[in-house]
This record gives C-alpha cells, structure tokens and sequence, in this order.
C-alpha cells in the first residue's frame, strides 16, 4: 500500500478498517439512473437544483455517506457534453449550498475539465473525480497539484460512437477490445498514476477507479468486480462504482430503477475484494450492505 491513510480537511481516510460510501449528486437532467436533479426545461437547461441537492444530502448524510460526488454532465452512454460554462452554472452553486450546510462532510467534483474542478475546489469540493484519469485534459493534474486535492482515476475506453440502445435496459457502451482485460485495466490506470506524478500529485493523494461499465461488456464489468483484488494490488485505495449500471440491468433484465438487489450483490463482492470506497445512488441500502460485509471480512 503507497500510503495507508488519507487526510482531507478534518476527515481521516484509514484505508482497510471499513468500507467509504460515496453519495451520488447527478445535477443533471439526462442521468442514466433516472436519479439527476435537474428538471428538464423547453431550452434544454433545466433549473437550479441546489434545494434538491441539499435535501438528497441531508437524507444521504443521515445515512452515514462520507462523500457527495456532485456531477454536472451526465456520462450516460449517448448522452451529449456539456460545455464547461453550463457545467459550472449546475454544480457551483450546489457546492456552495452543500458548504454551507455540511461543512464537515467532504465534496467531491465529478469533472474531467480542470476549469470546473478549479472553481469546485474554490467553492468547497476536496475531491477531485475524473472519469478520463487525467487524459482528457492535461490542465487538471496541474490543477489538482496546485490546490493538494487527492485525485479518484478512472479507467476509460468509452466510444461515444459505439452505444448500444435496449429498450427498458438503458443505454450501454459496447464494450472494446482487450488482449487482456485485468493487465490492460492495470497498465492504463498506471499510465494515469504517471501523468498525476509528473504533474506533482502525491502518491498518497491517488485513488483508482477500474471504470465498471466504462467501454466495457457485460462480461468484462463481472469480472473486474471478481478480481478487483488484482487492481487493490497496485497499491493504490479503490474505488468501485457499479451502482444501477447496466450490466446488472443485462444481468437480470430490469431497468436502472430496479437494481438495487443486483447493486447490493457488486458492492459486497467489491468489498471482499478490496474496494475501499462505493460510489453509490442507494445510501441507506449500500451503508447497510457495506456495514455488513465489513463486519464478516475486515479484520
């Protein structure tokens, strides 16, 4: 293990005594999950969800979350970007409002653009999550050295281009081609723990994150999550996110509402293979089955 805590602010981070929940706060009105906080608008837009994220948060908090992961653009399979401008009118106002009505509960930025994880950090965000592990733009390794947030990397073979439509099941990512998936996941999530090095991140401030349902198939997704052992290995704390995904929705033919069983079953298996954080739509229900599997395999 690189280091076997974390400081962020006031909150500790002792990798491998118990299992981190991450809330998820989509302020956005295209989530795949059906869960953004945005109402949609005739000019595309949507309102200002901050009253809505704050009272998703007060209920998150109540239910023992660790972090807010707020996101403006939805990484839905076919969903279209958002320009960085529209991306900071959605989240900096929630940040702020989160801020101010959590001081001590950390903020995480759901961003892959270093102009919105700069004014995030600015606004309260301690945390910086990049689903394109710092390849998508090169400005926010610096970003995130300059201001000493720890980073969360994410393996990334999206093709906006490839996207497979299932009526019920949601939108999906056809999934790439891999020689070998677990030492492909492992030798391009290293490659982003370089890029954060030579920028000047601390090894200490690195998280990885294997991507489920990121440019993967159904297969590819249940296998990552039964080695992610092999990713734990690097040294690094991990992250897994499989909440609602569609592979579960493939898996056992329910739409993202109705996944929460399925979700439940990831994030136990994740655990007894060394997730050290869950990011997760479901609080109440995935504290309670994390809470649980700690019990049975924590020392």
């Amino acid at each position: 293990m690189k280091s076997s805590s974390l400081r962020v602010g006031k909150f500790t981070f002792d990798w491998g005594s118990r299992t981190y929940v991450m809330g998820i706060l989509n302020v956005t009105p295209d989530s795949f999950s059906g869960d953004g906080l945005l109402s949609p608008s005739p000019s595309g837009r949507g309102d200002r969800g901050e009253g809505i994220a704050v009272q998703q948060a007060e209920e998150f908090i109540a239910s023992g979350a660790d972090i807010l992961d707020v996101g403006g653009e939805s990484t839905r399979p076919g969903s279209a970007p958002v320009a960085a401008e529209e991306e900071l009118e959605r989240v900096i106002p929630v940040i702020q409002a989160l801020n101010k009505n959590f001081p001590d509960t950390l903020i995480s930025i759901d961003t892959y653009k270093a102009q919105v994880a700069e004014a995030a950090i600015r606004a309260g965000a301690r945390i910086v999550n990049d689903v394109w592990a710092l390849r998508a733009d090169p400005e926010l390794a610096k970003a995130a050295a300059k201001h000493k947030t720890p980073v969360i990397l994410m393996h990334n073979r999206s093709n906006p281009a490839s996207v497979d439509v299932r009526e019920k099941l949601g939108n999906t990512y056809i999934g790439s081609e891999y020689g070998d998936l677990i030492e492909d996941v492992k030798r391009e999530l290293l490659e982003s723990v370089d890029l954060a090095r030579k920028a000047g991140i601390a090894e200490s401030h690195i998280i990885l994150d294997p991507g489920i349902g990121f440019g993967k198939t159904r297969e590819h997704n249940l296998e990552l999550i039964n080695r992610l052992d092999e990713i734990r290995a690097l040294g690094y704390p991990v992250l897994l996110g499989p909440s609602r995904k569609s592979f579960i929705g493939f898996t056992l033919d329910l739409p993202a509402d109705q996944r929460v069983e399925g979700t439940a079953a990831t994030i136990a298996v994740g655990i007894t293979r060394g997730a050290d954080i869950v990011r997760v739509h479901d609080v109440k229900e995935m504290m309670r089955v994390a809470k649980m599997t700690d019990a049975l395999v924590r020392p």
